[in-house]
């Protein structure tokens, strides 16, 4: 009798237990599936687009060295190649650290202002293995740490490039410290500008797939201030001063080009036809710009030189950056075929004209090339040319107004920032080596040692 009053009580008790945790069991039912969902919700990146970038950031980190290097290594006199060289690496590696420590916040920090990010990510702060970053398809993202890096790459080959206008002149000293000083100043706010979603031009609707304003008009017109203030090489117009190798300088054009794809294709932010839009566009353009100057090259010399075609190949490179992805195959063939007697006058005409020396050409094919890149864009952007199209309302001559006003606005900011930084370096450790010094070679008066023996 007491066993069956027994089970009749745990009876009792369980199912008052059951009672009670029913709206709990219905609640865990019904949030499982909700949880799901929100996971579910939640963008993961993609394998292959974050592989895809990995080999981009790794390709445009191998046209800083050892492509640029080598590249301007070749187009100065033996006496300074190895100061080229020490100046792309030293420069490269400088700007790596300032853009972990505050580059990336002040590019790319979230902050609503049309000229800088902010301090939210200094020091690489919230970005983590599991952080991401958006691209431009809704709900794909990539990890963050891949963007950091990619971008990290940009802002280490743009102030070296600067460095060809004013070669064999400069105090190593004096070009780390300008590059220093011209990222933080001058390159982080236009990178922000121009690529972040709150930036001054963004919004303005310009377009910039790859850097024709960000990277090429900046360091152009940092070029052309720098060859000016620094001044003229000594014995200019009278020593010889012809390339000492244009071996190297054809090896270092020709891994710029391998290494503009990751450039180039790396700034869709995914392996998409898009990526291969620009990759195409990538390869015709400057074929089209290689025989273009060696045409004008024949035309006005009787002859096609080696250091023409090199020109060439980078000039084709500049003008299609900026629309990669966005202009048609055919249209990056025009922009190829333009852009390379437009260089062309400027590197052989106008530079003499104004007697400036710019050493490297850095002017006349990087900033005349960016800048008709950045304007050709707001054309052959066009449907009906083949690109891929304006905004909503948006028309050609309103494209095209929108694409020159940025470049407006970063030719000025970027040649009054310029000048004033130049200054303050002068100040500071002064800009020039001594007459013999640079007699010498800055090989060995300001590194110790020479890039060849006899």
């Amino acid at each position: 009798m007491s066993s069956i009053k027994l089970s009749t009580s745990l009876g009792r008790v369980g199912a008052a237990a059951a009672a009670l945790l029913a709206p709990a069991i219905a609640f865990a039912q019904e949030a499982a599936p909700a949880a799901a969902e929100a996971v579910a919700a939640t963008p993961v990146p993609d394998k292959g687009d974050t592989a895809f970038m990995f080999i981009c950031t790794i390709l445009v980190l191998f046209m800083l060295v050892p492509g640029l290097a080598l590249f301007y290594g070749g187009l100065v006199r033996a006496k300074n190649m190895l100061s080229v060289l020490m100046q792309c690496t030293v420069i490269g590696a400088v700007v790596m650290l300032i853009w972990v420590v505050y580059g990336y916040s002040f590019a790319f920090g979230g902050s609503d202002s049309s000229y800088w990010g902010g301090t939210a990510k200094l020091f690489l702060s919230g970005v983590t293995k599991d952080s991401t970053a958006a691209t431009f398809s809704a709900g794909v993202v990539i990890p963050e740490y891949i963007f950091v890096m990619f971008q990290m790459t940009f802002a280490a080959i743009t102030p070296a490039l600067i460095i060809g206008a004013f070669a064999e002149r400069i105090k190593f000293s004096a070009a780390v410290l300008f590059c220093a000083l011209w990222v933080t100043f001058v390159y982080f706010p236009v990178a922000h500008m121009v690529w972040d979603a709150n930036g001054l031009l963004f919004k303005m609707g310009a377009l910039d797939f790859a850097g024709g304003t960000v990277v090429h008009i900046n360091a152009g017109i940092a070029g052309i201030v720098g060859a000016i203030m620094v001044g003229k090489r000594t014995g200019f117009g009278k020593d010889m001063m012809a390339p000492h190798s244009m071996t190297l300088t054809m090896v270092g054009a020709s891994m710029l080009w391998v290494g503009w794809f990751g450039f180039n294709a790396g700034s869709n932010l995914e392996a998409s036809g898009g990526a291969m839009l620009a990759t195409v566009n990538t390869f015709i353009a400057t074929a089209a710009a290689i025989v273009s100057w060696s045409l004008v090259e024949t035309l006005t010399r009787g002859k096609a030189s080696m250091l023409g075609g090199a020109s060439g190949m980078v000039a084709g490179l500049v003008a299609v950056t900026p629309a990669a992805g966005i202009v048609g195959p055919m249209g990056a063939i025009v922009l190829g075929l333009i852009v390379s007697p437009l260089c062309y006058f400027f590197v052989s005409v106008v530079k003499n004209k104004f007697g400036y020396d710019d050493t490297a050409d850095v002017f006349g094919v990087h900033c005349v090339g960016g800048i008709f890149g950045a304007l050709a864009t707001g054309i052959f952007a066009s449907a009906s040319l083949g690109g891929i199209g304006y905004a909503e309302g948006v028309t050609m001559g309103g494209q095209f107004a929108t694409q020159a006003t940025a470049v407006i606005i970063t030719i000025l900011w970027c040649g009054i920032g310029s000048a004033i930084l130049y200054k303050i370096v002068d100040v500071i450790v002064g800009l020039r080596v001594p007459v013999e010094a640079e007699r010498e070679g800055l090989d060995l008066s300001s590194h110790g040692e020479a890039a060849y023996h006899s």
